[in-house]
């Protein structure tokens, strides 16, 4: 059985030394793999975990580490002309969030799907967190959520239009069917971090319309910039780690992720009779095959075994990651048959 030991930066009484870092750029990048090696081996050289993408449009990730490991790998960044002005949001955690340290090569650093757009030229307008207020609370201006519906159930602006899309890849779709937008109307796009609200206004203008703005750093750094006696923000912030979910000041939040689907839920959400501690929950339950259930059964055995010893089951979690992924693709492609 393969398992390590976890070498905690904190325990979770005290102050929280993991530091999690999403970074992006849209930045023209020839020949992309050129930094994979490099940036790799400076990531590992520093015991910093994550997922980096790098295209030709540019770069995407979120790495945690120690404060000085993230330094280093943010410094050897900047050190590269492309990336010397990488914009990045920290936050906190008390356990590690990710188990693997990745650099993968990708058409797209976040897949719209659609030739043609390029963000480095045609995004829209930045909005300052302290500015969006002003903005999305004037009755000409149209608000949308550009993130996923189960991201958006947990949490959104007052007031947003969700587009009810599974993946990123089914906005396009919804701004040529569903959009009810003159050309010159005002359009405030916002996502968690950035990245996707950014590649969506560069969509819009591609499409016609030129009064097109974003918020700067996304929901991320509205939550942790703006006080929450003055927001505007509407429960709580999915993030892509072990978190599940923040608010504001970027504390942890209330939400566990099932592990069967990947959906996030509440604690409420546990007594539902179609919950199983690792397996399924109520949104993935009447999915689930048999051989399905059984897999992730004996997963949950060997996590179960691995905490009592006091270690980290790695496999089990990386392989958990992989078949919710699949699971959830195939309930997005269900649900896209349905609609």
């Amino acid at each position: 059985m393969n398992s390590t030991k976890h070498n905690t930066h904190s325990d979770k009484a005290g102050a929280p030394n993991y530091r999690v870092t999403a970074l992006y750029k849209f930045v023209t990048l020839p020949k992309p793999v050129m930094y994979r090696d490099g940036l790799l081996e400076i990531c590992k050289a520093n015991q910093v975990m994550g997922t980096i993408l790098l295209a030709q449009e540019g770069i995407n990730g979120t790495i945690a580490g120690s404060k000085d490991g993230i330094e280093a790998v943010l410094n050897w960044l900047r050190g590269h002309e492309p990336f010397s002005e990488l914009d990045y949001k920290d936050s906190w955690a008390h356990e590690a969030p990710f188990y693997r340290m990745k650099v993968r090569m990708k058409k797209e650093i976040v897949t719209l799907g659609v030739e043609g757009i390029d963000p480095s030229k045609q995004a829209g307008t930045y909005v300052k967190p302290e500015d969006w207020n002003d903005l999305i609370a004037r009755e000409d201006v149209i608000v949308v959520d550009t993130r996923n519906d189960y991201e958006v159930a947990i949490g959104t602006f007052k007031g947003a239009e969700n587009p009810e899309t599974t993946s990123f890849r089914e906005l396009p779709k919804w701004v040529e069917e569903k959009l009810d937008a003159k050309p010159d109307t005002k359009i405030a796009m916002f996502c968690t971090g950035g990245i996707r609200c950014e590649k969506s206004t560069a969509l819009l203008r591609t499409r016609g319309y030129d009064n097109v703005f974003h918020l700067k750093g996304g929901i991320l750094k509205y939550l942790e910039h703006v006080p929450q006696e003055e927001s505007l923000w509407e429960g709580e912030c999915f993030v892509f780690d072990q978190r599940v979910s923040v608010k504001h000041d970027l504390e942890p939040g209330d939400y566990d992720m099932c592990h069967g689907c990947r959906m996030p839920i509440r604690e409420e959400d546990k007594l539902h009779p179609n919950f199983a501690e690792g397996i399924s929950c109520h949104h993935c339950h009447d999915n689930m095959s048999d051989s399905q259930r059984a897999r992730y059964a004996e997963r949950q055995k060997q996590i179960d075994l691995a905490k009592a010893r006091n270690e980290n089951h790695i496999a089990a979690d990386v392989q958990a990651a992989k078949q919710a992924k699949l699971a959830k693709k195939e309930q997005q492609r269900k649900r896209s048959r349905e609609g």
